[in-house]
This record gives C-alpha cells, structure tokens and sequence, in this order.
C-alpha cells in the first residue's frame, strides 16, 4: 500500500481514509503554464479546481468535485542560492525527496515534522509543524513563494514582493491560488542528539516549562490509561554522528512502533476492555535511548499504522492545565483510548493563519485507530480544547467554523479580504474552506 493518497474508479481518497471525492476531472500539469491553462479552462467550464498533496489531511480541504490537480510532474529543486542560503522547489516536490537532495548539498531546513512523506506545498499550506523552542513550522520557514491565481496569472511573493499575501499564503489553506514553487530559508547541514526516555505523566506535567525551556526541540507522548509518557528532547550537537544500530532501529521503529503498535490496535479494536492493559505494556515496551545524525533522521519517522488525528493549538502557558482536563476527562468517560497523545510546542510566527500566529504555542494531538469510531473522544476533546481559545491543524478533523475563527484569530479578517481580492469567484472554493472561512 503506498503512503499516498489513492485514486480508484475516479474516487479520490486521502491516507486515513475518512475523505472521498469524485472530481469532474484530473488534470498533472507539468509545467507552470500548463497549470495556469487547466485553472482558466476549468473557470470557462465553470469548475472549481483543487491542488491535492498526498492526501495526508483528514479535512476534506483538498476535495473537490470540480478540478484535481494532481501536482507530481511539478517536483525537484530549481534552484540553490548559497549566497542568500535558500532553496527553491518545485511545489509537487515530497518532503523525503527535499531533505535527501538538501542533505547530498550538505544543506538542512532548520525544523520539520514528525513524517516526510507530504509535498512541500501540502504540508505547508496546512501548516504542517514539529517542535521547538525557537525554531517554528515549515511555513515559517519560507522566503518566497510563487502561486497561480484564479484568473490563471502568477503571482510572486516575498517580504519584499506582494508582502500582503505573503504574509498569508505561507499557510493558504489552497484558498488563495495554486502554489506553484516556494522558496525555503536553509542552513548548513548540522548533527542533532536525541534523547528519548520515559517519564512520569506528573513529571512531565510538573517540569515542562524547564524541559521546554533547556532543550531547543522537546516533545513527548503520553499514553492514556497510564501515568507514563515516552519524552524526546534533540538538541544540536558538534557529533560526531551515531545513528541508530540497524536492529535496534528496526526492533524500535519498525517492530515496536509499526509492528506490535499495529497488532496492539486491531486487539484493542476487538476487545476494547483490554486497551487498558495493552497502553500500560505499550508504554513500557520503549526503552531510553541516545543517538545522533542529521536532522531528518532524528526528526522523521516512519508511520505505517493508519489513523485519524485531531490536534489543537493551545496557548504554550495553558499546555499543563488542558493536559489535565484531558486525563481527567478520557478517566471520567469509560472511552478507551489504545493511541497515545502526542505534545509539542511552537513559537510565535508572523503567519496570519498559522496555528502559531501572534502567539507562543503548544500542540495537543489525539489520534484513533483507521476505522475505529473517534467522535466520542474527539468531541469531548475539542469541548476541553475549545474552552482555551485552541486552534485546530487546518489538516486535521475538528468542528469548527468561520465564526469560531474569527474569534480565536485577531487576522482573520485580513486573509478573507485578500481572498475577496485574489478568488473573488470562488475558483478554489470546497465545502471545507466554505464552513472554515464562510462564503
């Protein structure tokens, strides 16, 4: 099965399986102009049109029963400026593809998320994320980008350049044209050591601010039922570089973390009573470890194990107390919940939809098995998430709307007047960005 989003009988479907689509039609540009033309043929046909990535979102923000575009001839470096330290890529372009060809050039984006397997524009149109304390999402890592509007003309955009809607298109949720290629900020290559231990819940809870604070990346999975978490902290490091041993890797990625993780949820779907049980050996079975190499390998994993997610945005200072409020809710609710809940953190960004945008942040993400009922846990949830001012992953399942937005981003306004100005007929508009931005 690949880890892409599939196509069966014209019925597209993303990777957690939860979206479909039937589009009118699919166009694979392969050039800029190509694209340009698909988007002015599909407005003489009267079609609205959607880029689609990978389909690693559980919105339905890429569907579409107008036009996909399918952007995987649009992919490879264009250009690498070592004066300036940018790169620019092609925007159909896999993360896995970006970090490999950056790292063979001795080169490394600052920060990225916990996969690679989207395509640069999908992942940053979503506001895809990992942690850090300073370092902040792969959005924020952008210098410039180029995107195709809906009366087919492109349009560049930098700090410099247009810098209204640069300031938005970072994140555009594809609400604002079709990004066509984005230019990324990039360092020399550099060593990370990560730390991966167990760690009481209450001492996670009761030392984060120092653990956020002494380590440049922390994060840490907590798995419900248990008072135990699993802690990763990475930190640069002068080296030299110790990778993870091929077993021991494979026994701890592969084995444990895809393998028995998936057994462990097909029992837990079975038998839901046993999903106590099954969390506590599960929260046992990662040992501590140490290892150091260069930053996707540290920061990427794979993640075979199919899932639906949820994750909120919450005020870096409100972390602990909604953490609080989630035990205490899944401990109250008889749910049973066989998927551990993964925590990280960002700072403030310029971005106006960002997750992070104006303020300092930390990520609470809830996830349940591919095919298991999630609504009752998500909703109770997004009940705690919500009543922190939270802000849901664009990519990600919750129940928000325009009106909701509009309170819990102070910029809001600004990015619907731009789209008034760039898609004043809704060429790009779906379900999804209709309910999140309004009409």
């Amino acid at each position: 099965m690949s880890s892409t989003a599939s196509a069966k009988n014209g019925t597209w479907r993303n990777w957690g399986g939860n979206v479909t689509a039937r589009p009118a039609r699919e166009v694979t540009p392969a050039s800029v102009d190509e694209l340009a033309e698909a988007v002015r043929r599909a407005a003489e046909d009267g079609l609205k049109v959607k880029a689609v990535g990978t389909g690693h979102s559980f919105t339905s923000i890429a569907a579409t029963d107008g036009v996909l575009v399918r952007p995987q001839l649009l992919t490879g470096i264009r250009d690498i400026d070592r004066d300036a330290m940018t790169v620019t890529v092609e925007a159909g372009t896999p993360l896995k593809r970006l970090n490999l060809a950056l790292a063979r050039e001795g080169l490394s984006l600052t920060n990225m998320g916990d996969i690679m397997e989207q395509t640069v524009s999908g992942a940053t149109s979503t506001g895809t994320h990992g942690t850090g304390r300073e370092s902040a999402s792969i959005a924020a890592q952008i210098k410039g980008l180029e995107l195709v509007t809906a009366d087919g003309s492109v349009l560049t955009c930098s700090e410099k350049e247009n810098p209204e809607v640069f300031a938005a298109a970072r994140t555009g949720l594809g609400a604002l044209g079709i990004v066509t290629a984005i230019t990324f900020a990039v360092e020399p290559l550099f060593l990370l050591t990560a730390r991966e231990e167990p760690m009481p819940f209450d001492r996670v809870l009761a030392d984060f601010d120092e653990l956020w604070a002494e380590n440049e990346h922390f994060e840490f999975y907590w798995f419900p039922h248990t008072g135990s978490t699993n802690t990763k902290r990475n930190n640069r490091s002068a080296g030299p570089r110790r990778p993870v041993g091929r077993v021991p890797g494979w026994i701890e990625d592969e084995f444990l973390s895809n393998g028995v993780f998936q057994v462990a949820q097909w029992v837990g779907r079975a038998a839901p009573a046993t999903i106590p049980t099954i969390a506590r050996v599960s929260s046992r079975a990662l040992s501590a470890r140490t290892y150091t190499d260069i930053p996707f390998k540290v920061f990427t994993s794979p993640r075979r194990v199919r899932f639906v997610e949820m994750e909120y945005a919450v005020p870096r200072a409100a972390v602990t107390e909604t953490l609080r409020e989630l035990r205490t809710t899944i401990e109250r609710s008889g749910l049973r919940i066989s998927f551990p809940v993964e925590v990280r953190t960002a700072p403030a960004d310029d971005i106006t939809l960002s997750t992070a945008s104006g303020r300092d942040s930390a990520y609470i993400a809830v996830h349940m098995v591919k095919g298991t009922p999630f609504q009752a846990y998500f909703t109770a949830a997004e009940r705690i998430f919500t009543a922190h001012e939270g802000r849901p992953h664009w990519g990600k399942v919750h129940t928000r709307d325009a009106e909701y937005f509009a309170e819990v981003y102070p910029r809001f306004g600004e990015f619907t007047a731009l789209r008034d100005r760039l898609d004043p007929d809704r060429r790009f508009q779906n379900d999804y960005l209709r309910r999140v931005l309004g009409s």
